[in-house]
């Protein structure tokens, strides 16, 4: 015998299992979302919202370009031989930890021949160094490492680790003031490190998800695809230290006729330069509008083929432009270096005509 359930009854259980599949839905989509982000954009969501320069190093992927096997237990013979390949390649321009990674490996037990990526997120106020460690690291054997060699152990989880100059002093030669100060992030798999304790604990609320983190680089990291290494800059800062405004006068009025005559440009939301796995270097640039955008892949394009005015000779020098595109408000150039030009490192620092405002 069947047994009929009220009607409100029956009403409310469907429209609690719509909700439920409504709930389930947005959860896969979001999952779905997560999993297509590239590790530089997941990195990037966690700088703090007045970054204006972002430097990233994808060591995995540098591993990989170098072909070298490092095992579980690389001498430190081997990690510096790992860096000066990789410096050679022209693909740890971008990190801090170069100089301080045999100390780092003998000492802290970690360094750029083991970790999985870098991040420096350099502001007004500070800078901080977002460094991913391995799915099986030892979050408590690290607090343990930095207790010893003298670093002050939080009061709470997630809390910083006070050392300072001095701690660094005794511990070794070539350490980065970026690694005075750390904030152990295990749910995240991170560890976060400053020179100022106080940048160092804003950086972590914005870590979290409990403080503004930076977007306005949100579509140039997008198009910047999965890099090796890149150089991430606000539009602001690009404006200011990467642009034509801090060349010589001769330089800025070559660089006034160029611009004219390639039909003008219009301001920059954001910059980045990615160096991609196959060699190619990928410039992404954000404007305010599609109608921007579409307007400056020709002009841009123009003036990356041309004059190098303040770098000296012509860009052609150094690389081959192989496309010019624009989709909604970005504009991509896809830049083949010559043989032996240092594109991504030569080119991060002002004056670049291609990136003025």
């Amino acid at each position: 015998m069947l047994r009929r359930f009220p009607r409100g009854l029956t009403v409310a259980v469907i429209v609690i299992f719509t909700l439920l599949l409504a709930v389930v839905a947005t959860m896969s989509v979001r999952a779905w979302r997560e999993s297509q982000r590239s590790d530089l954009a997941r990195a990037v969501s966690m700088a703090p919202a007045e970054t204006q320069r972002l430097s990233w190093t994808d060591w995995r992927a540098v591993r990989r370009s170098v072909g070298q096997d490092l095992g579980q237990r690389p001498s430190t013979e081997d990690v510096q031989a790992f860096l000066d390949a990789a410096f050679a390649r022209d693909l740890s321009t971008s990190s801090a930890l170069v100089a301080s990674g045999p100390t780092l490996h003998e000492e802290f037990g970690f360094s750029p021949a083991d970790l999985e990526w870098e991040l420096l997120a350099q502001g007004p106020e500070g800078a901080v160094e977002i460094l991913k460690f391995a799915d099986d690291a030892d979050f408590d054997e690290l607090g343990q490492t930095l207790e010893a060699l003298g670093f002050t152990r939080p009061d709470s989880r997630g809390g910083v680790w006070e050392g300072g100059p001095d701690v660094l002093a005794r511990i070794g030669p070539n350490l980065t003031p970026e690694l005075q100060f750390f904030a152990l992030l295990p749910d995240a798999g991170v560890v976060l490190t400053s020179d100022t304790r106080g940048y160092l604990e804003d950086a972590v609320d914005a870590a979290r998800g409990e403080s503004a983190n930076l977007t306005s680089v949100d579509e140039v990291v997008a198009d910047s695809g999965s890099p090796v290494n890149a150089a991430v800059f606000t539009g602001s800062y690009a404006c200011e230290h990467l642009a034509m405004a801090g060349a010589d006068q001769s330089d800025q009025e070559q660089a006034d006729v160029l611009i004219e005559e390639a039909g003008g440009v219009h301001p920059l939301d954001a910059f980045a330069m990615a160096r991609q796995p196959n060699g190619s270097v990928r410039v992404s640039m954000s404007f305010e509008n599609e109608d921007a955008a579409r307007s400056d892949a020709d002009s841009r394009a123009r003036l990356a083929g041309g004059a190098a005015p303040g770098q000296g000779g012509d860009f052609a020098d150094r690389f081959a432009i192989e496309s010019a595109t624009a989709q909604d408000r970005v504009v991509r150039l896809v830049l083949d270096p010559a043989p032996g030009q240092y594109v991504l490192s030569d080119l991060t620092s002002g004056p670049v005509l291609f990136a003025t405002c």
